[in-house]
């Protein structure tokens, strides 16, 4: 069972950067496709990021692209989300999801959606505010 630990949130000065990390996300011989989604107050979860199991698909939202970096360690069992240049609109509610195994789902071209993903996290939350 894949079970996913997040970490990382809080508040933070708008301009400002939080890393957030999502653990159990596979190993080295088998790593998760891993998803990063955002749910701000009364709106939908929209994906935000995604990195394939190769680390070879990695997919930004034009809202995030050139502030936010998705990222694996080297043994493979965590995905880091590193946000800089916050925004208030960036506040809300972050969700790591795993793809199943034997799924690899992210593309470079297209939003990751909340029905690819099977596993979940528990989300963190982050404000950002003055």
């Amino acid at each position: 069972q894949v079970q996913l630990v997040e970490s990382g949130g809080g508040l933070v000065q708008p301009g400002g950067s939080l890393r957030l990390s999502c653990g159990g996300t596979g190993s080295t011989s088998r790593p998760y496709a891993i998803a990063w989604f955002h749910q701000a107050p009364g709106k939908e979860r929209e994906g935000v990021s995604c990195i394939n199991s190769s680390d070879q698909k990695i997919y930004y939202s034009d809202l995030v692209k050139g502030r936010f970096t998705i990222s694996r360690d080297n043994a493979k069992t965590t995905v880091y989300l590193q946000m800089n240049s916050l925004k208030p609109e960036d506040t809300g509610i972050y969700y790591c999801a795993a793809a199943p195994p034997a799924s690899d789902f992210c593309s470079p071209y297209a939003e990751p959606v909340v029905n690819e993903y099977d596993f979940w996290g528990q989300g963190t939350q982050v404000t950002v505010a003055s």
